[in-house]
C-alpha cells in the first residue's frame, strides 16, 4: 500500500464501531450463539471477488474483526488499489466464529462500497489518461463516511477536493449572492481572509463572470460549472494557465474524455461518492487444515 493510500486506524475505528453497534445491538449475533457448541473453536474464511474492479477498504475490514476479537488474524492477499478479478482471493481471516460472522456484514459493506468508488474512479481515469487531467471527488459524500470515501477515490487513482469547509475558500453562487453578485468584492474579501497559505476557488457559470474575476485579481482555481465543451475551451484559453481550471456538472464516463480534451486541469464528479454502485465481494469459509 502506498503512502497516498494511508488512512490511520484512528479514522476507521469510530465509523466501524458505529456500524458494529448498529448491527450487533445489545445481544450480539444470536444466530451464531445458538449454534456454537465450542466457544473456543476457530474458523478460517476469505474475502473473494465476484466482479472485476479495484479493491479498497481492506484496513477497515481487518479492524472490524480485530475490534470484535483481538485474536483474529487477517492476512492480506491483495492491497488497496489492486485490480481484482472474479474468483480472486482478496484476504484471509482466521479467528473465533462469533467474531468472523459477527463482523462479516460490516466488513463486506465497507469493502463493497469503497471498492465500488475506487473501481468507477479507475474507469474514468483510464478514459482520460492521455489528457493530463485529474479525476476529483467533491464534498458530496455520505454523512460520516467522507474520510473513507475520499480514501477510496485515491485508491482508484483519483484526487481529493477539499475535505472540509476550513480547507480552502470556495466562492460558490450563493456566496456571491450574499454580496449582490459582486464578484470583485467577494474576491477582495476572500483574499484578505485567506492569507498567504490558503487557496481560493471561484465558481463561475458563464464567461462574463470569469472575465470579471480575471480583471479583479483572479482566484487560484476556477470551478467551471455546467459549461459546454466549447465554452470550456474558451474558458481555458481565457485563464491561460494563470489558475487551475475545474470542470464540474454532468460529467459521466460517456462524456468525460470530451470534457477532458477541452484542456481543463480537473474533472470533479459528485456521484463518485454519493451514488456509486457497490462492487460484488463475498466471504467464504475455508477448511481448517
Amino acid at each position: 500500500m502506498t503512502n497516498a493510500l494511508y488512512l490511520p486506524d484512528l479514522l476507521w475505528e469510530p465509523i466501524i464501531k458505529t456500524a458494529l453497534y448498529e448491527d450487533l445491538g445489545t445481544g450480539g449475533d444470536v444466530t451464531t450463539q445458538a449454534l456454537l457448541s465450542e466457544p473456543t473453536k476457530r474458523i478460517k474464511a476469505c474475502f473473494k471477488a465476484r466482479q472485476k474492479g479495484i479493491i479498497a477498504g481492506l484496513p477497515g475490514a481487518r479492524l472490524t474483526f480485530q475490534l470484535l476479537n483481538k485474536d483474529c488474524e487477517f492476512h492480506y492477499v491483495k492491497q488497496d488499489g489492486d485490480i481484482i478479478m472474479p474468483g480472486d482471493i482478496i484476504a484471509r481471516i482466521e479467528g473465533p466464529p462469533e467474531a468472523i460472522l459477527g463482523g462479516e456484514r460490516v466488513a463486506l459493506n465497507l469493502l463493497s462500497h469503497l471498492s465500488g468508488i475506487a473501481s468507477i474512479t479507475a474507469i474514468i481515469q483510464r478514459e482520460v489518461q492521455s489528457c493530463n487531467v485529474g479525476i476529483c471527488c467533491t464534498r458530496k459524500t455520505l454523512p460520516g463516511l467522507r474520510a473513507l470515501q475520499k480514501y477510496a477515490v485515491r485508491a482508484g487513482g483519483g484526487r481529493n477536493h477539499r475535505h472540509r469547509l476550513d480547507d480552502a475558500i470556495m466562492l460558490k453562487d450563493n456566496h456571491i449572492a450574499l454580496l449582490g453578485s459582486d464578484i470583485a468584492t467577494a474576491l477582495k474579501l476572500a483574499r484578505q481572509r485567506a492569507g498567504h497559505l490558503m487557496k481560493i476557488e471561484l465558481e463561475v457559470d458563464n464567461l462574463e463572470q470569469l472575465e470579471t474575476a480575471l480583471l479583479h485579481g483572479g482566484a487560484d482555481a476556477y470551478l467551471l460549472d455546467n459549461m459546454s465543451a466549447s465554452m470550456l475551451r474558451r474558458a481555458v484559453k481565457m485563464v491561460n494557465n494563470r489558475a487551475i481550471t475545474e470542470a464540474s456538472g454532468g460529467i459521466t464516463p460517456h462524456n468525460a474524455r470530451e470534457i477532458a480534451e477541452t484542456g481543463v486541469n480537473i474533472l470533479s464528479l459528485g456521484w463518485l461518492t454519493h451514488s456509486v454502485n457497490a462492487l460484488d465481494i463475498g466471504l467464504d469459509f475455508l477448511p481448517l487444515s
